[in-house]
């Protein structure tokens, strides 16, 4: 339901979160991200929904857009605190289903997969409300997340490895006639013991996305594969989606 989202991202998940061999705060990834923001923003402010500890959000803010993020988790807005330019950043603490920030926008963003962690259909459609409301007219409203992968499942299979090491294994998992999902995580520091992790999602496809956008005023205007702006197919895994606030 819009406004009651759980927060799984706080305590040691929140200390442990920004870790620099992962790729997603590699300066390949960030550089394009940032780049197309600091496009759409097109020297307007951005608001960033679950800002989380300012993986997008600093370096957003240091090429000279003005940023404010709103977030539930306090834990991992301790850690943004923590870092070098984060007293720029303007932070609202609660559910990017429902919170309201003062102010309008020429860009809304929503990166890495979050809008799954809305479990339910309508609490999706809160969140595009939510970032259309404050948008000014023609503002855009970006989301990243995964294309689902359940027609790669075979028939009657449930669970799909995304992630194999010593340290980490992942297995999501899928029930087709609800779009819900859990994402396993079994993790090991000394490669005998394993803490296991589990986080529920609600996959969408790219198409139901584009209607939510219609539900909230939006309409689609551009739809890449990945932050380089390359073409979206059939095969992509991702998608990066960028829908525009309609009239006044």
């Amino acid at each position: 339901m819009a406004g009651m989202l759980p927060n799984y991202f706080d305590g040691d998940v929140a200390k442990r979160y920004d870790d620099p061999e992962d790729a997603m705060f590699s300066p390949e990834v960030l550089g394009p991200t940032v780049d197309l923001l600091v496009d759409l923003a097109d020297g307007r402010a951005a608001l960033e929904l679950a800002i989380g500890t300012g993986r997008v959000g600093l370096p957003l803010s240091e090429r000279g857009v003005p940023v404010h993020g709103i977030e539930l988790s306090e834990a991992m807005v301790k850690q943004l605190r923590a870092k070098p330019g984060a007293e720029k950043i303007a932070v609202t603490i609660g559910d990017m289903t429902s919170t309201r920030v003062e102010g309008s926008f020429g860009l809304a963003y929503l990166v890495f997969n979050t809008i799954g962690n809305v479990t339910t259909q309508d609490g999706q459609v809160a969140v595009f409300e939510n970032a259309a409301a404050h948008l000014e007219p023609g503002g855009c409203f970006l989301i990243e997340t995964s294309v689902p992968i359940v027609r790669r499942l075979p028939p009657g299979e449930r669970f799909a490895v995304f992630n194999h090491s010593d340290e980490h294994t992942g297995i999501d998992e899928y029930d087709v006639a609800t779009q819900q999902m859990w994402s396993h995580h079994y993790s090991s520091t000394d490669g005998e013991t394993y803490h296991r992790r589990t986080i529920p999602f609600r996959y969408a496809w790219p198409a139901e996305l584009d209607l939510m956008a219609r539900i909230a005023g939006m309409r689609l205007r551009d739809r890449w594969a990945d932050w380089d702006r390359s073409p979206f197919t059939g095969d992509s895994v991702k998608h990066v989606s960028v829908w525009e606030k309609v009239g006044g």
